[in-house]
């Protein structure tokens, strides 16, 4: 049996100890993050200015990082998303209302009218309802109205353009929704289309009451006066907003003795009115002021709605 050879005055080298990734104590790891400076496995490792970091260092100094944002206050987006995500829904309750037609009475921006046992529309003269008719609209309680008409269109083979409502809808939403959603953010978007939506209908309910209409119009057409405003404040006008802000009122003018020009010309009012808070508020404070800007427009359209409301049934608001 051979014996070992120890040379005077040397030691037994002592083994090194293991060093795991902290976030996998399975894998063995030598290389550590530069930042917190533990121990990372290659699965681990992101590319930094200098060497490597781990997930979570990264992350915090994406934190740290302020987001760059449009003069509006908006953050900067690749794709407009949400243009795209309106242009589905209305896109959708269109093949919705192709396949069950009724929708379109059940959900139109009708003020008050009266229905019968048959539930078919009827006018009714004088005070009192034959058997088995009953009052429906805005007027009575059915405000959701409101809203759900501006996701409604014409269906095919009704009025005088049919298919093409929506289509020239979508289009003019795909033309300005992107433009607006790239420099106002996705949040500001939103809240401008529901502002021109409500703002068509509301103006629908005070002047024509009786009539009921359907249609995103309203909501482009706010979208219109507000992408107006914004070319003033930016100095820039990809799509001419001033050409596009003329033909918006020639083609209301026009059209008056064909569409429901009140939704037209109420949601270019709001679209105005919340655009212009929206657009030109200063920057010290700016989310708080167009929050404000905002919901007073939406506080505006409520009292209007209340107020026709109250005389629609022969009622004071106050008593």
């Amino acid at each position: 049996m051979d014996a070992t050879h120890v040379t005077p005055g040397s030691q037994t080298p002592e083994a090194q100890p293991v060093t795991t990734c902290y976030r996998h104590p399975s894998r063995e790891s030598y290389i550590r993050c530069t930042r917190c400076e533990r121990y990372i496995c290659p699965d681990c490792m992101l590319d930094a200015p200098v060497g490597h970091q781990c997930p979570e260092c990264v992350k915090e100094g994406h934190r740290s990082i302020r987001q760059a944002r449009t003069v509006f206050g908006g953050k900067l987006i690749g794709t407009p998303f949400l243009t795209y995500a309106l242009i589905a829904v209305n896109v959708l309750v269109y093949v919705l209302e192709l396949v069950r037609p009724g929708i379109v009475d059940r959900f139109d921006s009708l003020g008050r009218g009266v229905t019968g046992p048959d539930g078919l529309r009827y006018v009714v003269e004088g005070d009192l309802l034959p058997p088995g008719f009953h009052e429906i609209g805005i007027a009575h309680g059915e405000w959701y109205r409101l809203l759900t008409s501006g996701f409604l269109h014409l269906p095919a083979t009704q009025g005088q353009f049919g298919i093409l409502h929506i289509l020239m809808n979508m289009y003019s939403l795909w033309l300005f929704g992107r433009v607006v959603e790239e420099q106002l953010g996705r949040v500001r978007l939103l809240a401008l289309y529901l502002v021109g939506l409500l703002g068509g209908s509301v103006l629908g309910y005070l002047i024509a009451p009786d009539e009921a209409a359907v249609g995103a119009s309203g909501a482009i057409f706010g979208l219109v006066g507000t992408y107006f405003l914004m070319t003033r404040k930016m100095r820039h006008d990809p799509l001419g907003g001033g050409r596009q802000l003329v033909g918006a009122v020639i083609w209301l003018v026009a059209s008056a003795g064909f569409t429901f020009w009140q939704g037209h010309l109420g949601g270019l009012l709001a679209g105005f009115a919340a655009g212009s808070v929206v657009v030109f508020a200063p920057r010290k404070g700016r989310v708080l002021v167009q929050a404000a800007g905002v919901l007073a427009v939406l506080g505006l359209l409520t009292a209007m709605v209340f107020v026709q409301t109250a005389d629609l049934a022969g009622r004071s608001l106050w008593g």
